[in-house]
């Protein structure tokens, strides 16, 4: 992107919606446009943190891994998505890896030019608080999820969620998901194990709770699932 697009990306970015032009030619001005490669990572977990990213195109996956290379996914983030939240109030190191999934273009932040546009835009401060809330709501209930539910009922949830968020609503009222995700994946996000996951996956195309086509991806009915967690 090159400035005048990169503005325009920013302009409707919903953080930054309710800016006047020149509060965004601000947030231009110390922007960068970087392209990613697949497989390549934005940051490692441990880097010292620096900028905040907002995604024009492409998918990003943040995840932790513990001593004994274990993968635990936060989250998969597209188009529309920033990350990492942390940034903005956290000194030192980066809490989880961003992968990047498919070829990617971000914009780049650096924090301490940033931290100094929102001391001169309170507004913004406000709406940056209120990303954050809804942050720590989201990751709260799956904390809950993982508390209170059985691993049947998280794998519910967690396809309730993925529909949601990277679904494709069809004419009869059914959610597209598209086969981007590995049951390893399914089992990395919830901290369960891919046989798990396998296991349940065929238990619901049984019961007719979910269906697939033959390239592995899932057409949803969010009704027929949340009857299941009554």
């Amino acid at each position: 992107m090159n400035k005048n697009e990169l503005k325009q990306f920013l302009a409707n970015y919903a953080l930054f919606r309710d800016l006047n032009e020149l509060e965004i030619e601000k947030i231009a001005e110390i922007a960068i446009s970087r392209e990613w490669g697949k497989n390549s990572h934005v940051f490692m977990q441990g880097d010292p943190i620096a900028n905040v990213y907002f995604i024009n195109e492409g998918r990003i996956k943040i995840y932790k891994s513990d001593i004994n290379g274990r993968e635990q996914i936060v989250n998969i983030l597209k188009r529309g998505d920033m990350f990492p939240h942390v940034g903005f109030f956290r000194k030192g190191g980066y809490p989880a890896f961003a992968e990047v999934l498919e070829p990617s273009n971000l914009a780049v932040v650096p924090i301490a030019k940033f931290e100094k546009v929102l001391i001169e835009n309170p507004e913004l401060s406000i709406k940056v608080f209120k990303v954050l809330g809804e942050k720590i709501v989201d990751l709260q209930e799956r904390l809950e999820a993982q508390v209170l539910n059985n691993t049947y009922e998280q794998i519910i949830k967690l396809l309730i969620r993925l529909a949601n968020v990277h679904g494709t609503k069809q004419e009869d009222g059914t959610i597209f998901l598209k086969a981007e995700f590995t049951n390893r994946d399914l089992a990395n996000m919830i901290g369960t194990t891919r046989e798990t996951v396998s296991r349940t996956l065929t238990k619901m195309k049984k019961e007719q709770l979910i269906e697939t086509d033959s390239q592995g991806n899932m057409i949803i009915d969010l009704d027929h699932l949340f009857e299941e967690l009554l």
